[in-house]
């Protein structure tokens, strides 16, 4: 179920191309507020674990598994190429795997790891803030990248309503509205980071059994999901 053709093709694409500059923009941006609040405030446990949650899991995680997600094969279904993907003797579900476990170490790489750095350098792990947080941004890099492919595959407006999904939804109702937080892959990963943490200061409002549960159904729904929308694709000559 994976296919290391396609994965080359795929991680050029996602690497080489402007989004990359967003790739590398936000998580440099994570440092910098982390070195400038540092300087600023001094290690704060409180301080750190809101700079994390606030713009590392909450803003910066799901805009890059947008990226990622989507740029993984929307691109090639928006310009007819991935007609020639499809034509390849690969199956097309081993193709989305394959997709997908790009989209998921592009977003892990670019997301839970300045989330670490970003920690250390703000409190120096404190109360494991740090591994927290770092923790659930490679959880919910699994279920973005998952949801984002899904996205790519079933519309050419993805990175629009991804991002309405990470930004309104996830930023603004998943912190206002009580019972929109039960849907917010934020609030799941938030739950794996709380059990991680030491002390009460990392929180979320989804247990953890349901949490897990969810991450889970959601990743492999959206995978065989997009699985299905990309056998439905059918080339020139398919009856």
């Amino acid at each position: 179920m994976y296919d290391p053709t396609v994965a080359r093709l795929t991680y050029r694409a996602l690497l080489g191309r402007r989004r990359a500059l967003i790739l590398f923009a936000l998580p440099a941006l994570l440092i910098v507020i982390a070195i400038a609040v540092r300087a600023l405030v001094g290690a704060d446990d409180q301080t750190a674990s809101d700079v994390l949650g606030g713009f590392g899991l909450a803003t910066m995680v799901p805009i890059i598994g947008v990226i990622a997600g989507t740029g993984a094969i929307g691109p090639e279904i928006d310009d007819g190429s991935v007609i020639y993907l499809l034509a390849k003797p690969v199956k097309r579900p081993t193709i989305i795997v394959t997709k997908l476990f790009v989209a998921i170490g592009v977003t892990m790489a670019f997301s839970a790891l300045p989330t670490l750095v970003a920690g250390l350098i703000l409190n120096g792990n404190g109360q494991g803030i740090a591994v927290a947080y770092t923790i659930g941004a490679l959880v919910a890099s699994l279920a973005y990248a998952a949801l984002f492919l899904l996205l790519g595959t079933v519309t050419r407006h993805a990175v629009v309503f991804g991002l309405i999904y990470a930004l309104v939804w996830e930023a603004l109702f998943g912190s206002l509205v009580s019972g929109a937080r039960t849907l917010s892959v934020q609030q799941w990963a938030l739950a794996i980071a709380q059990k991680t943490a030491r002390g009460d200061i990392v929180t979320s409002d989804v247990s953890l059994p349901v949490a897990v549960v969810l991450l889970v159904v959601v990743t492999l729904a959206t995978t065989w999901y997009a699985g299905q929308k990309l056998r439905a694709l059918k080339l020139a000559g398919e009856e």
